[in-house]
């Protein structure tokens, strides 16, 4: 993977349930780990930005370790291999500990493989919500990793002593200046559960970033990755499974979905992963609606499409194109992430997406656009009276968004076929296209009431 910065990285690492995600809340200072009290919620490895006196480092938070299960065909021995991995890539490891229960033999693992790393290792000593409690941390001297720092991730006590022990443990780096280009650009995978959306990342990854498992919703938390695709550098967010209905969700399913959206926001351009063997769903739709409501580039791959057999193919080129009119613009997408066919596909197809969203066109090209548009097809009646369109402008990018001058109210039919025209015009294949009306005030009538009136559709 190639490295974003000299920033130093933090592993998070402890069996299952003692509270690491709650303590990696803690020091971030906001809940953008999904937390819940029951094992196993956190399962891939997830990174997070941290900031304390001053100082920048990469949190790595993990799912439950137990090294005794390493090796194992089984969704836990998987995360245990990335709790692993993250301390493997890391500079210094925060090993958290349920003092209130004391040292396991998982522990006692997890010490034992910390030992060796020869990496710098801080013992947190969670769950000590008192004083009374602090005499049960001394226990974990025993652990033969130095003094136990006593804290209470739930509480906040001993957050901030626990954070200078992290600060002397990490590796002083010298300050870089910041990418003025802004960045590689963020795509995020969105779907439905279990449509491929994990094996994808680890693939273009060419790694097990992301813990796959045929049961669906086993990705909770945003998974992101720097990939060199195509001659560029991207970074590609595996997200949570939507699910059927947002209100029915609970726990920890009903934050990663927020997690998911959250993602979407930050994206420049979301890849909608749909599964080919299957026919479209009420959800798939739902969710490419979800992106080109959130104003993103989109792309729609069409996943194991090594599984459809020509007739399913061509029966399902018919269904995209009476299901998808929503998105017809869209650039699609046919690949196997299982096998990697077709995934070097994703790139002119990201490209073109990218360049339709940040497109912008010039108002005396598209007045005079605009010109023979109206003299062919004028709008509607409306009340009476045809409304008049004096001028269009573009009013911004990312997504591009047009505003329409004019002397009445147009209906949204004849915007959505403005709409249409100027995607036939200019193009802006894989980008949402806004546009909306401005009804300009009439003038005041001498000697008469004020008759202004302003609106905007």
């Amino acid at each position: 993977m190639p490295n974003e910065s000299a920033v130093p990285v933090l592993a998070v690492v402890g069996r299952p349930n003692v509270g690491k995600s709650t303590l990696v809340n803690r020091i971030l200072g906001s809940r953008q780990a999904v937390v819940q009290d029951v094992p196993g919620v956190t399962r891939d490895r997830v990174s997070y930005d941290a900031l304390w006196r001053g100082r920048s480092f990469t949190l790595v938070d993990t799912g439950g370790w137990e090294p005794a299960i390493e090796g194992q065909e089984s969704l836990a021995a998987r995360v245990a291999a990335q709790a692993r991995v993250a301390v493997e890539t890391a500079d210094a490891v925060l090993f958290v500990v349920d003092s209130t229960v004391g040292i396991t033999d998982a522990d006692e693992a997890v010490a034992a493989v910390l030992r060796r790393s020869g990496k710098p290792v801080v013992v947190a000593a969670n769950k000590v919500d008192d004083t009374k409690a602090e005499a049960d941390a001394n226990a974990l001297w025993s652990l033969g990793l130095g003094e136990p720092a006593v804290v209470s991730a739930l509480h906040g006590r001993g957050s901030g002593d626990l954070l200078d022990l992290i600060l002397n443990a990490l590796p002083d780096v010298p300050e870089e200046k910041e990418d003025t280009e802004g960045g590689p650009r963020r795509v995020a995978l969105i779907g439905r559960p279990n449509v491929g959306k994990s094996s994808l990342l680890n693939k273009l990854a060419g790694e097990q970033r992301a813990i796959v498992d045929p049961v669906a919703g086993t990705t909770r938390d945003p998974v992101d990755e720097l990939i060199e695709l195509g001659g560029k550098i991207w970074r590609f967010v595996d997200t949570a499974g939507i699910r059927r209905r947002f209100r029915e969700n609970q726990g920890a399913d009903y934050y990663a979905t927020l997690r998911t959206t959250g993602a979407l926001d930050l994206a420049e351009v979301a890849v909608v992963l749909v599964d080919a063997s299957d026919s479209l769903t009420e959800q798939d739709l739902r969710i490419i609606t979800m992106v080109i409501e959130a104003g993103r580039a989109l792309v729609i791959a069409y996943n194991k499409w090594d599984m459809v057999d020509e007739e399913r193919q061509q029966y399902l080129e018919k269904e995209i194109d009476r299901q998808l009119y929503t998105a017809r613009w869209a650039p699609r997408v046919n690949i196997s992430a299982a096998t990697g066919r077709h995934v070097e596909r994703l790139v002119p197809a990201l490209e073109k997406a990218l360049e339709g969203w940040e497109t912008r066109i010039s108002t005396g090209r598209l007045n005079v656009w605009l010109t023979g548009l109206i003299a062919a097809t004028p709008p509607p009646v409306r009340g009476g009276k045809q409304p008049k369109v004096y001028y269009v402008t573009q009013a911004g990018t990312r997504p591009p968004h047009f505003v329409l001058f004019s002397s009445g109210f147009l209906e949204a039919s004849y915007r959505r076929f403005v709409e249409r025209k100027l995607r036939e015009e200019f193009g802006f294949d894989g980008s949402p296209v806004n546009v909306s009306v401005r009804v300009k005030p009439k003038r005041e009538r001498p000697g008469g009431r004020r008759t202004k009136r302003a609106a905007e559709q």
